[in-house]
């Protein structure tokens, strides 16, 4: 499977309703370059899941919105995905999508940091910082820690 990870775009400032904070003008403009820049690129999975917190479902939606010419892909939101996601929890859900031959999943730091540690086989910690609405690509040939290899880990401001 290859997976697509999208850390949320830039949205407003934290605030005690942290989930319903929505993206900025900047942080649609970001997501817009990255959906633009997989278009451009022929690179569209067959499958987006979705935190619900608010700016990565928008983030989610403007991605899916730019594929469309690819084949839109279906977008599902998906509750494990939320802020404070374990690479244990992505591992054993993404099991029910082995079959595919991509997904793309959209959610939050540090969450991204550690699975994309865990799925390299890298130290959890600092080493691996996914900054907003960057793109990650893993290709995994088992969904086991250490059992993905690095394809591309490029940040939106490349997205040209």
């Amino acid at each position: 499977m290859r997976l697509y990870l999208l850390r949320h775009a830039e949205a407003g400032p934290y605030q005690a309703d942290d989930f319903s904070r929505r993206l900025t003008e900047k942080g649609i403009a970001q997501a817009g370059r990255v959906g633009e820049f997989l278009g451009r690129q022929g690179l569209s999975p067959e499958l987006m899941l979705s935190s619900p917190v608010l700016r990565a479902k928008e983030t989610a939606e403007i991605v899916s919105t730019k594929l469309a010419k690819l084949g839109k892909p279906e977008l599902l939101l998906a509750p494990w995905l939320a802020c404070g996601m374990t690479p244990e929890t992505a591992l054993h859900q993404l099991a029910d999508y082995k079959r595919l031959e991509s997904v793309m999943i959209v959610g939050h730091e540090p969450d991204f940091s550690g699975l994309v540690a865990t799925l390299l086989g890298a130290p959890f910690g600092e080493a691996i910082n996914i900054s907003k609405a960057s793109l990650t690509i893993i290709d995994l040939a088992r969904l086991t820690p250490g059992g993905g290899v690095l394809k591309l880990l490029l940040p939106v401001k490349l997205c040209e």
